[in-house]
């Protein structure tokens, strides 16, 4: 038996300070979107955005709008606009490329810091990309020994004098266990290395403070939580005490000291300038502009909050249902050690999934077996929070998820 209602969830959202939030997106009727920590919903700014970067800057500016509109510092002036969600001090943060091609940047960027260093460590569960990113860049600089290991316990216990830097995933996409980084961080500088973070399913999901952690590196990307839009535009982050020191492998005129000096060597330019590589896509960074201009206005203490809020509703209205070895959480249970998602394993995950879509319940599913739940506090509502669980238990008690997909 549940202790909670659907009553008591809608006075929850009428005395919900976010709620107003919500209006500022667009949200197809008829759906309970649980899927925005892969693809964040329509800005309603977002789209206004873009059309005046269409219509007025490129349209009617031209070729003007490089200066007019400022296109070329678009990357620098994102990225300071980005930098109070993760925690981060002026000048450590831009918005660039991909977080694929960001986390090589930094990887290679960490090996040229710590030369004479021949391992790295991650995690297993990182995500794919990173796995893949790091091991290009081992083999590039040298046939490093890349130690994957199991959990923050395994990492600690891999780190010793060869290591040139570790390389995590926050929030573990599948799981959303989150992973300490301050100790984490803590304890790869005290055998000399870098800290290497990505927080694609961190940022505005969780509370960030690269900084205070003394973090080294870190990436990210702008689709998920941050509304950016799909293909928007990642972000890196470099602490400012590695700044002078710094060399990244993939240099572009836009990374240049004098971009329009056409020199033939290279030399790169001051702070993070000297990440940019090539012409930012304009019309992305436009969305991204308008989503940033609603998370200006956000409190995020509030914010976070009410996102552990909602994933602990969601796991206490599933709870009655959960059948050990057949219908349990895969996520933590403490919410200090969980991100914004909730993961349910069950044997069809899949079919439950595509089951929960026909009911107009978004989400996801991972393999083998997870059913991957988005909460983003910005635009859901602890009622959808109620009537999604409340579709999932139907589905799981009339037996119409009975077999593996």
């Amino acid at each position: 038996m549940l202790g909670v209602t659907r009553s008591d969830c809608a006075a929850r959202d009428a005395a919900d300070p976010l709620g107003h939030l919500r209006d500022q997106f667009h949200l197809p009727p008829g759906v309970i979107y649980l899927d925005g920590n892969s693809l964040g919903p329509l800005p309603r700014r977002a789209a206004a955005r873009v059309r005046d970067a269409l219509q007025l800057e490129w349209g009617d500016g031209l070729i003007r709008g490089w200066v007019e509109a400022n296109w070329w510092d678009k990357p620098v002036t994102l990225g300071a606009r980005l930098a109070p969600l993760i925690g981060a001090g002026p000048g450590e943060v831009l918005v660039a490329d991909s977080t694929s091609i960001n986390t090589f940047k930094v990887a290679v960027a960490a090996l040229r810091l710590r030369p004479d260093r021949r391992a790295i460590v991650t995690d297993r569960n990182n995500f794919p990309t990173d796995l893949y990113m790091i091991g290009s860049a081992a083999e590039l600089c040298g046939q490093l020994e890349v130690r994957v290991v199991d959990g923050p316990e395994g990492v600690v216990g891999a780190l010793d004098g060869s290591v040139a830097f570790t390389e995590l995933t926050h929030v573990d996409y599948r799981t959303a266990r989150l992973y300490p980084m301050a100790e984490v961080t803590q304890a790869t500088h005290e055998v000399g290395a870098l800290a290497i973070w990505d927080l694609a399913h961190s940022v505005g999901a969780v509370p960030l403070a690269l900084d205070a952690c003394d973090v080294d590196f870190a990436v990210g990307c702008t689709y998920k939580y941050l509304n950016g839009g799909p293909g928007a535009p990642a972000f890196l982050f470099a602490a400012s005490r590695l700044h002078d020191a710094l060399r990244q492998p993939l240099v572009g005129w836009h990374g240049h000291a004098r971009p329009f000096g056409f020199e033939p060597a290279y030399e790169a330019a001051a702070g993070m300038r000297q990440f940019a590589c090539g012409s930012p896509p304009i019309v992305s960074f436009a969305a991204l502009e308008g989503s940033l201009e609603v998370w200006e206005h956000v409190d995020l203490d509030a914010l976070f909050a009410k996102g552990r809020a909602l994933s602990e509703l969601l796991i206490e209205c599933v709870e009655p249902s959960f059948v050990p070895g057949e219908f349990e959480l895969a996520s933590p249970r403490d919410p200090l050690q969980r991100g914004s998602h909730v993961a349910l394993r069950h044997r069809a995950a899949r079919s439950l999934v595509v089951a929960l879509e026909e009911r107009g319940v978004l989400g996801d599913f991972r393999e083998p077996d997870i059913v991957r739940l988005g909460i983003a506090p910005l635009y859901l509502r602890f009622v959808d929070i109620w009537d999604a669980a409340d579709a999932l238990r139907s589905l799981l008690a009339t037996g119409v998820v009975d077999s593996p997909a």
